[in-house]
This record gives C-alpha cells, structure tokens and sequence, in this order.
C-alpha cells in the first residue's frame, strides 16, 4: 500500500466532512443515541465548520490518501489548544485525528500521527494534547502507543447529551 500524507485546504472541504462523518458514524453508532449522532455530525463535521476552520491562523490539517483509491481515508488537525488544562507557549493541540475503520490497525494512524508530531516541532511546539471519548479503548491504547499519557478529564457535548473526554498529552 503507497500512502500518501498531504497537507489540507479550502479544495478539500468536503472530503475532510465526509470522512469526519464516516468516521464518527462508524465510531459511535453503537454507543451514542441516534439523534446526537445526527445532530453531531451535521453541525461539527458540516463543510462549513471545516471551512471555518481552515480560514483561521494556527488551523491546518493534514490528509491521508492511498495509492489507487482516489480521495481521502483519514486526516488530522493541529489548533491552538482550547481544554480545560493549563498550557504553556508552545503546546498544540491535535484536535481531530481520523481513519476510516478499515485502514486502521495496519500502521496508517501512526505514520500519520508521525507527520502531525513532525509538523508541531516544526512549528516550535514543545507539547501536544489531544481529548478523547473515555470509553473509547481503541483510541485510547492508540494514543498511548504513541507516548500519550492522561492530563486530566472534560465534559464533551455531543447533541444533548453529555460525555466524560480524557485530556492526554506527549512531550514533543
């Protein structure tokens, strides 16, 4: 498989939506109500959030393609870090990191993860945070391969309800 990871922008809006509400379908399905599933994907990973996104300072992304399959499978983002930890100059946060489910486990997330770790230092970072749905084991164990460690805990609204998200951090 030839993997190709690229920088993202204002051609790619529709992509980054369509794979942000893939991927959060197939991530939550069986574990969130239907109705904040919907209501989620529509406002947090409509065009217009991307786009609004990648018009600000400080926002860029990155995607993943494979040779052959034409478009997108994954992307991450890197933002100004906005959780409820105390950061210092140079921290960054990882915003979104995501693959489709059928290219994970394969060392796509990794070398994309490398990229996005490789472009914050590049940009002076000296720490990266990221929040993710408690109980999402998967991703958890992911981020810790990746020298991730809990920082603390925050409420993550999803439609009407309400969610415990783990703050992780790695020293870049």
């Amino acid at each position: 498989m030839i993997l190709n990871i690229r920088g993202l922008g204002p051609d790619d809006v529709a992509d980054l939506a369509l794979v942000g509400q893939a991927t959060f379908l197939e991530t939550y399905a069986s574990v969130l109500p239907a109705a904040d599933i919907v209501y989620h994907c529509r406002h947090e990973h409509g065009e217009a959030r991307y786009a609004g996104w990648l018009g600000k300072s400080g926002y860029d992304f990155w995607g993943v393609e494979i040779d052959g399959l034409g478009g997108l499978v994954g992307y991450a983002m890197l933002s100004p870090p906005d959780l409820p930890v105390a950061v210092e100059p140079g921290d960054l946060e990882l915003k979104r990191i995501y693959l489709l489910s059928k290219f994970q486990g394969g060392g796509v997330g990794a070398r994309l993860m490398g990229a996005v770790c490789e472009a914050a230092r590049a940009r002076g970072a000296r720490r990266l945070w990221l929040g993710v749905y408690g109980e999402n084991a998967s991703a958890i164990g992911f981020y810790a391969r990746q020298g991730f460690a809990q920082a603390g805990v925050r409420k993550f609204q999803v439609g009407a309800n309400t969610y415990d998200d783990l703050v992780l951090a790695r020293d870049l």
